[in-house]
């Protein structure tokens, strides 16, 4: 990486915690409730995806006869995706 990339992007993150100094100015600490609601979105990030993961692993399991290596497979698919999309959410936040 060269030295101007690494100052684009320290330039970024500096932006970045910038506007986030300022709409904390602006709006203050969240209340209790909006940071129950950022939980609550957190969680169903995470849940969806590993449900989809089971539910197709099973459909393809019992279309198969393959015992539970798909739903096995999916789950941690499942798993890996939602931490991911939490990961962002959060990082995006």
């Amino acid at each position: 990486m060269s030295e101007t990339e690494d100052a684009g992007d320290l330039a970024a993150r500096v932006r970045r915690r910038a506007e986030r100094a300022q709409r904390w100015l602006r709006d203050g600490d969240p209340t209790l409730l909006q940071q129950l609601a950022a939980v609550g979105v957190l969680g169903w990030i995470v849940v969806l995806p590993l449900l989809a993961g089971i539910a197709v692993g099973r459909w393809i399991d019992r279309m198969w006869h393959t015992g539970i290596v798909f739903t096995a497979a999916l789950l941690f698919v499942g798993l890996s995706s939602g931490c991911w999309f939490a990961w962002r959410w959060m990082h995006s936040r």
